[in-house]
């Protein structure tokens, strides 16, 4: 089915475009994909190095053993972005970094005190990854072609 509908390209300021978009809607889906996951895999490799570095802090967030909840966390962003960046497994790993994103919004909000404008840059990524634990990884996607989706 195409991304742009007869009565949606009539309701379009430049109807032509239509055709354009429908040819983009997969390509921009993939791409916010691959970037998000490619995203979080950097931020985790940080945390990857050294898995345990973040127990006291998740402690401190109320998150006990903080050595289990420090080696899940640097898990999830490392290995969650590259399976949400191939597509594979796609909505229980962005359901994952889901998770850790909202947490992230709790300790920057909350915590810290710092309200929106501290825990803007978590929501943002929450809501692309909540994209894709509603959508998960389209027909460019490992998923897709194992013919298999969670």
């Amino acid at each position: 089915m195409s991304a742009t509908t007869d009565n949606s390209r009539k309701s379009l300021v430049i109807p032509a475009l239509g055709s354009l978009y429908s040819a983009l809607h997969d390509a921009g889906e993939t791409l916010l994909r691959v970037v998000a996951g490619i995203f979080l895999t950097i931020h985790g490799s940080q945390k990857i190095t050294d898995p345990f570095g973040a127990a006291e802090m998740v402690e401190g967030l109320g998150f006990y053993p903080g050595a289990f909840w420090s080696l899940l966390l640097a898990c999830t962003e490392f290995f969650g972005g590259i399976l949400i960046a191939i597509g594979f497994l796609t909505r229980p790993a962005a359901f994952a970094g889901l998770f850790v994103l909202l947490v992230t919004v709790w300790f920057h909000w909350v915590t810290m005190g710092q309200g929106f404008s501290g825990a803007e840059k978590s929501l943002l990524w929450a809501a692309i990854l909540l994209f894709f634990v509603i959508r998960g990884g389209n027909r460019h996607s490992v998923d897709a072609r194992i013919g298999k989706a969670f």
